[in-house]
């Protein structure tokens, strides 16, 4: 087929990704294959008719020499390109008939057009599940997820020892309502998100599909009809759940992929369309898909009587790589003989090798026409899914360190049970008496502390919800806020996250004349004027003009017709596509947004790209005239060789250039010697915009031919193929090109990238930036966002293939801490995979790492990596699907809602509209969550504490009997009423205004370290209540009167005063609510005292004595902490204190 252009490459790569997104692409029936090629595709032919099955598992999958072996050749490695993918094989005309096979373990499978069902059933169901529970599991893994925390079993245990006589202390449902609503609230939370999870997996699992069927039999119709049918398939609408491997799935413009499919016919003649695969990879230019070709030329009924099958590997996480083959046994018709002469022979089965080109991933949507595909993958097998990791129930760190003080406090109360029964001597059924007291002192852990902390964390959520300075964000994970105040690390996404992914040109450099994005009109009129004074287009130069008038304007021509040459061969060296949509108007798409960042602004200077298929390209003028190409050859940007090359035709003049852009660091040896463009290189960069040379070469029709024979030889040649090729293009074009110019384009940053970036890196946050996108372009972005400092060395570690290579780099880095880490995804894994342990010690302590080419799975990796080496709290924040399996396993995961649609904040803990909304998000409301619920945390337990010491002392003087100093409403009253506002009220406390939080964000610095609820606060408290309790108790005794009634009263009265006094000496800033509920709660209590003859003695409690003693008993409890803490404020401010 003449028409059709080979794709070439420049280098060998492993994994070969970008090579059929390509416009010019060849999938030419009749071009020979390699012969390596050809071995490779026999190979796979034998594995579908099942040979060799006893060793199928191991010999393809673990034993990649052994491969080799069988295709006897080094240079071929899958995924490389083929010349040629379909051909006719000599030793499959041998090979018996073939059968539907499923490879037992390895689950790789040979699915014919057709299967019978039983082959379908093998394959998990094409449905999507995101549930956690079902209707049996619920209760008990809600139960198990409550009660595996330390505290809850402890209120379950004494709430079940109410129910044993002997050991019956007060109110029963004193112990069993707290405990009760906590569950409920919990259960009932639980319940409605598994709820609200399963109506969006129906909605998913219920969409409808187009299958195709095969037709009803030709009973009535006319010719008309039948001549329509042969042509058109019948379709059937099922749900996305009940797609099966092997059906034939029609699809339409934007609709979404429900399983993965090879794509087999396109609405496209050249068999070709484009898919977004933002949630797959979260990428957001559109990559093209090819069709295979055999079934391309067929009508779309054709395909339902097609004799064929499919081969695909086993299911696998990479989303860049595919194994298959397809394999038609006989075409769908035909030719019978007219003449009456002999028939034809039928045809031999011809096997086409299948790439991941050929692929349609699920998750991933069509972005224009319609295409039919075959199911090959469905549910768990699917790359989304396996890309996926299933969350994981997320637990605050506060949490945990309160579970772990509990543990503490219980066996303080054990400790205190056993001596006072020890100190009576162990008399009696002394084991009952050690139960009585371990109930009696239970309030050292009280159960309203889960109902605070519940209820502050709600509090946390609506107030970050309700804040108007960042609208739209939504708390999805009640039970995190105080994690925001602990972030050591942040991982980020790029694309969408950091910056906008609108790509924007702005400078052109051509070493004497520098263009900005202010003087591009400057440029339009340049290149107006080149196609103006040369007719349509031409390469003639004026003759020798002899005034200065003439000298002058042959200067300007000059000038513009540089222009000319530069824009037009920005116009013409790419792989965009202009795609005309429903309304008329026109995108372009490409693999990189750089590119169509480029044809766009060329298209605004007056160049304009009006049409490109795999041959041709035809571009418009600015005097509105059109300038048409042929398309020779095109060699493919690859992250090895850094450059994209292109050969052209002019159909006027038939002049052949090559063409050729591609990273300064590549290009500069390439280009003619010249001294200015590693200088503007450098200037670029410096102002993070991406930069790329433009550089051209005018070749002789003898030259072209040439090279067009050795460039052959080369990719046909067995050994070292593509450095032959590679050579090849070395040799007769890649030297001496004209340099013509430099790029510079902008992807621009999201609102205040660069300043939330400080102010993290200020408040103690190590950044990581986590990208699928190339080194480069990363590099790029590292440096504009300001994630590197001006001047700070970046060190670069990428393609690295040895153990050697990642020791000597990690021993560099090793002395190197100050610099930023570059790293590609391929060398990451490396190091994951032989260094785990040395590379994260070395990671973790450097000022900022970005890793590029990452695989969603490896972001997630990386993150649960990063928790478990350092035991520090992780941030993940991203916008794409690709993004989710990182949010997931973070210890916070947030979500931008973005252009790259709502999946990743769907699945974040938090969702935010802005990259920027982080910093309030972490340095208040994350500041202000943590510090609020330690300091209530450590009150309620003060405020157990302070009561069970009361008892233990009371107990200690009457004989060490376990008799309840406090029973009935009173306890009831203690926990609830009589404190629980006072001391709720400390979650509106705050230390410093908003403007100071953010003006200074090393205040967040201190908090990261974990010292506002540690081991030593706690013991602080220990002492306090120790202290509080005693001096109640002794004092309350010492100015006993003649009845017990009086104890009781004199030392609750001075209880409840001194927790309110305590609550007053905890608060920072006042907010109206706490002063009401100090005024409030007192009030209650006074009324209450009239209501509770029982244990208040009204007439005792109105005179002078009972005033004064309370008085003196709260001034000895209260008076040495209030003196204490002025003095530590004198000599240890606090730090917030220091800036007030």
């Amino acid at each position: 087929m003449s028409d059709s252009i080979p794709l070439h490459k420049l280098r060998r790569t492993k994994y070969q990704r970008a090579a059929l997104e390509e416009p010019g692409i060849t999938l030419s029936p009749d071009t020979d294959m390699p012969s390596a090629v050809a071995a490779k595709a026999a190979v796979a032919a034998r594995r579908n008719r099942g040979y060799n099955s006893a060793r199928r598992g191991e010999r393809y999958q673990d034993d990649s020499e052994e491969e080799q072996g069988l295709l006897r050749t080094g240079s071929y490695e899958e995924g490389d390109d083929f010349d040629g993918p379909s051909t006719n094989l000599s030793p499959i005309n041998q090979l018996p008939p073939t059968t539907p096979t499923f490879h037992g373990k390895d689950k790789s499978r040979t699915i014919p057009f057709h299967p019978p069902e039983k082959l379908q059933s093998r394959y998990p169901p094409n449905t999507v599940r995101n549930q956690k529970y079902n209707a049996f599991t619920f209760l008990p893994i809600v139960f198990y997820e409550q009660f595996k925390y330390f505290y809850n079993l402890y209120f379950l245990l004494v709430a079940l020892s109410q129910f044993i006589p002997a050991l019956k202390i007060g109110f029963i449902v004193t112990y069993i309502a707290p405990l009760a609503f906590v569950l409920c609230v919990t259960m009932g939370k639980e319940a409605y998100d598994d709820y609200k999870r399963h109506l969006r997996d129906r909605e998913a699992n219920s969409q409808k599909y187009l299958i195709l069927t095969p037709p009803p039999p030709p009973a009535s119709h006319s010719d008309a009809e039948q001549a329509y049918l042969n042509t058109h398939a019948n379709t059937r609408s099922v749900p996305s759940s009940s797609l099966k491997v092997g059906d034939l799935v029609h699809l339409e413009k934007n609709q979404r992929v429900p399983a993965d499919l090879v794509l087999l016919h396109t609405s496209e003649a050249s068999g070709t369309c484009f898919i977004r695969t933002d949630q797959l990879d979260g990428e957001t230019d559109w990559k093209l898909r090819v069709a295979v070709p055999e079934c391309q030329k067929l009508d779309e009924g054709d395909l339902v009587r097609l004799d064929a099958e499919i081969y695909a590997d086993a299911p696998i996480k990479d989303i860049h790589t595919f194994i298959g083959t397809f394999t038609m046994n006989k075409p769908p018709t035909q030719p019978s003989s007219t003449d009456g002469s002999v028939p034809l022979h039928p045809l031999p089965p011809s096997v086409s090798p299948l790439t991941a080109e050929n692929v349609l991933w699920s998750n991933t949507v069509l972005a224009a026409g319609s295409a039919v595909g075959f199911v090959i993958y469905t549910g768990a097998e699917t790359r989304a899914v396996m890309n996926t990791s299933h969350p994981e129930t997320k637990m605050g760190l506060l949490d945990l360190e309160i579970n772990r003080l509990s543990k503490i406090l219980c066996a303080v109360t054990f400790a205190l049970s056993l001596v006072l029964v020890a100190l009576n001597g162990f008399r009696g059924q002394w084991y009952v008496y050690v139960f009585r007291f371990l109930i009696l002192f239970s309030s050292i852990i009280p159960i309203s502390l889960r109902v605070n902390l519940d209820m502050g964390k709600t509090l946390y959520a609506q107030q970050i919800m309700n804040d108007h300075e960042i609208p739209n964000t939504i708390v999805r994970t009640s039970t995190l806020p105080e994690e925001l105040g602990r972030i050591t690390y942040l991982l980020s996404d790029k694309t969408g996250t950091l910056t906008q992914n609108e790509m924007e040109m702005k400078k052109l450099h051509m070493g004497t004349m520098s263009y900005g994005s202010d003087s591009m009109d400057e440029i339009a009129h340049q290149l107006a004027l080149a196609f103006g004074a040369s007719g349509e287009y031409g390469h003639q130069r004026q003759g020798s003009l002899a005034t200065g008038a003439q000298l002058a304007v042959r200067g300007r021509r000059d000038m513009s017709s540089r222009v000319r040459d530069v824009v037009l061969s920005l116009a013409l060296c790419h792989n965009v596509t202009p795609v005309t949509n429903d309304d008329g108007t026109v995108t372009y798409q490409a693999s990189s947004p750089d590119e169509v960042a480029i044809v766009t602004w060329t298209g605004s200077v007056g160049l304009t790209l009006t049409f490109r298929d795999r041959t041709r390209i035809t571009l418009s003028t600015p005097s509105g005239g059109t300038l048409t190409f042929d398309i020779l050859d095109i060699f493919p940007f690859t992250s090895e060789s850094k450059r994209m090359g292109i050969v052209v035709r002019d159909t006027q003049t038939g002049e052949i250039t090559f063409l050729q852009k591609g990273a300064d660091v590549v290009m500069a040896k390439i280009v003619q010697k010249n001294d200015w463009l590693e200088e503007e290189t450098a200037n670029m960069a410096r102002e993070g915009l991406r930069t790329l040379v433009m550089a051209r070469k005018r070749l002789s029709g003898t030259l072209y031919s040439e090279f067009t024979r050795a460039y052959h030889q080369a990719s046909i040649s067995l050994d070292g193929r593509n450095e032959a090729m590679a050579n090849v293009v070395a040799k007769y074009l890649e030297h001496d090109l004209e340099l013509l110019g430099l790029t510079g384009v902008e992807d621009k940053l999201q609102d205040d990238v660069k300043g939330t970036l400080e102010l993290l890196r200020n408040a103690g946050i190590r950044i990581w930036m986590l990208t699928g996108d190339k080194v480069e372009t990363a590099r790029c972005i590292a440096i504009s966002t300001k994630l590197v400092a001006r001047g700070q060395y970046i060190h670069e570690m990428s393609r690295l293939k040895t153990s050697d290579q990642v020791r000597d780099q990690l021993d560099f880095l090793q002395n190197k801490l100050d610099c930023c880490l570059v790293i590609d995804g391929e060398s990451l894994q490396l190091c994951l995979n032989l260094f785990k342990n040395e590379f994260i010690e070395i990671a973790t302590k450097l000022s900022a790492v970005v890793a590029c080419r990452c695989s969603p799975t490896q972001k997630a990796d990386v993150a649960r990596l990063i928790r478990a080496f350092t035991k520090k709290r992780v941030c993940c924040i991203g916008d794409g699907g690709n993004d989710v399996s990182m949010i997931q396993a973070a210890d916070v995961g947030v979500g931008i809602v973005g252009k790259e649609g709502k999946q990743a904040s769907l699945a974040a803990d938090f969702s935010v509209t802005q990259f920027s909304h982080l910093t309030k998000l972490l340095l208040w409301h994350g500041r202000n969550s943590y510090r609020r619920s330690a300091k209530l945390a450590q009150f309620v337990i003060h405020r157990g504490l302070i009561i069970s010491i009361m008892q233990a002392v009371f107990s200690a003087i009457f004989y060490f009997a376990p008799i309840a100093l406090y029973q009935g409403w009173l306890m009831v009253g203690y926990a609830t009423i009589y404190t629980m506002a006072p001391v709720f009220s400390l979650v509106l406390d705050r230390d410093v205004s908003e403007d100071l939080a953010l003006l200074y964000p090393e205040l967040y610095k201190e908090l990261t370290k974990g010292r506002a609820l540690s081991f030593k606060t706690f013991f602080q408290w220990l002492m306090i209540s120790l202290y509080q309790g005693a001096a109640i108790m002794i004092m309350s005794l010492v100015l006993f009167e003649n009845e017990f009634l009086h104890i009781v009263s004199i030392s609750f009265t001075a209880l409840i005063l001194n927790e309110l006094i305590m609550v007053a000496l905890e608060i920072t800033t006042w907010h109206m609510y706490m002063v009401v509920s100090e005024v409030v709660t007192l009030f209650f209590y006074i009324i209450s005292i009239a209501f509770l003859p029982a244990y208040f003695d009204l007439s005792f409690v109105i005179t002078l004595p009972f005033a004064w003693k309370v008085a003196v008993i709260v001034a000895i409890s209260a008076l040495p902490l209030y003196i204490f803490k002025a003095i530590k404020r004198k000599i240890a401010p606090a730090a917030s204190s220091k800036l007030l």
